[in-house]
């Protein structure tokens, strides 16, 4: 599996341009994962359902499986966050995973930057940003693409992973 990490601060578009890149690469029959990280506590799960109160009650794992799809939910309980490596570990094979965040992680990622945002670069900390999609020209040592032409930074990607 191809790994391709999007990067930026809150409010860079991370989430908007993803959406847009994974029908392009799947109209190319390439079969797409992502992996996001997320700062913020989350429940996939509401209170009342099955699910959820065995999750209360103690269980490690609860699967929930239908015709359409199936979710794991994994507890970590004591148990330390997993890295990116293990959480790559845990998904099917596919061509590509999208890795939404991550900033540290060493993976070649594309930083998503928008001097509206007001948030300063960070591939000047993380050596793996290997091009920056921008809604502005900007200054920088690293190949700047046009953040609002999606199809080239498809192609970029799909260049990059060598998977063009």
């Amino acid at each position: 599996m191809k790994t391709f990490g999007i990067a930026g601060w809150s409010g860079s578009g991370k989430t908007t341009l993803i959406e847009q890149l994974i029908p392009l690469f799947t109209a190319r029959g390439l079969h797409v994962s992502l992996i996001k990280h997320t700062h913020h506590g989350f429940d996939i799960d509401r209170p009342g359902k099955d699910s959820h109160r065995f999750r209360e009650a103690g269980a490690s794992q609860v699967m929930l499986a239908g015709a359409a799809r199936w979710a794991l939910m994994h507890e970590l309980r004591d148990e330390a966050q997993p890295s990116l490596v293990e959480l790559l570990a845990q998904l099917s094979p596919c061509d590509l995973v999208l890795v939404e965040g991550f900033k540290s992680a060493e993976l070649p990622k594309l930083e998503v930057h928008r001097p509206s945002v007001g948030k300063p670069f960070f591939h000047t900390e993380f050596p793996n940003v290997v091009a920056i999609a921008s809604d502005e020209k900007l200054e920088v040592d690293l190949p700047v693409l046009d953040l609002n032409d999606v199809p080239a930074l498809a192609d970029y990607i799909l260049r990059f992973t060598e998977l063009a």
